[in-house]
């Protein structure tokens, strides 16, 4: 029990320090290696219920950045994702087949992070459908894997792509709801179990730790080399997943 407190305590630490250095990556690193323990159910509920913590405190710090007319439908469409993903991920949470589908799905990710270079604004901003189809794909994504994160930053990095506090602010504001959304519906159906809280407790030390010295680094370590160093961690973890998980 305590080399395995001792695992989850690492993994949710390098996948905080991740999030303070690079502004996201916490739920994609810690999900790349928390199925090995957990059921994919599980696995997101930890990683759901931590991701919130650590939203608030980062959304409470640039709260004046925050424009909540842009987010809109967003959050709209991801609502509706998250409740889709709840259904999922109570009746089917327990499956290892998912494990399989998270591992496909994390290899993309990495091959996006890999070979783009950021989304270029285009005229993609006046389409109503983007953030529609983003935050479905967010919401649902990230309600059953936790990894709906990078639906939201390729939004938004349009939105604000000459102003990265009020990127980082409406980020971590979209992270606490619909984080929020998960919580609460897993919470009133009573899908948290007995060894969550213990969990739970291990996870906050892990992120307060992790993302407090992924913050102090921020100025000294070159984000796209983290970046990339995660990026064929989690490629390494997802090959596993999809072979063994």
């Amino acid at each position: 029990m305590i080399t395995e407190l001792l695992i989850i305590f690492v993994i949710l630490l390098i996948g905080s320090f991740i999030q303070g250095v690079s502004g996201f990556g916490f739920g994609l690193f810690a999900m790349s290696f928390l199925p090995f323990l957990f059921t994919i159910k599980d696995s997101t509920l930890l990683v759901v219920s931590l991701a919130l913590v650590l939203s608030i405190s980062i959304a409470l710090q640039m709260f004046r950045h925050i424009q909540w007319r842009v987010l809109t439908v967003l959050l709209a469409a991801a609502l509706a994702g998250r409740v889709g993903a709840f259904f999922v991920l109570h009746n089917y949470g327990d499956l290892d087949i998912l494990k399989t589908f998270l591992g496909i799905f994390l290899i993309s990710v990495v091959i996006y992070l890999f070979k783009s270079s950021g989304p270029g604004e285009g005229k993609l901003l006046g389409k109503t459908w983007l953030p529609v189809l983003l935050g479905l794909g967010g919401g649902f994504i990230g309600g059953i894997y936790a990894v709906g994160g990078p639906f939201f930053v390729f939004y938004l990095m349009l939105v604000f792509s000459d102003n990265k506090y009020a990127y980082s602010a409406n980020l971590q504001l979209t992270f606490v709801f619909t984080n929020s959304v998960t919580v609460l519906l897993h919470g009133m159906n009573g899908d948290f179990n007995g060894e969550f809280l213990l969990y739970f407790l291990v996870g906050i030390a892990s992120v307060l730790i992790g993302s407090r010295i992924g913050i102090k680094c921020f100025a000294h370590i070159s984000q796209q080399n983290i970046k990339k160093l995660a990026a064929i961690v989690v490629a390494v973890a997802a090959v596993n997943l999809i072979l063994f998980g």
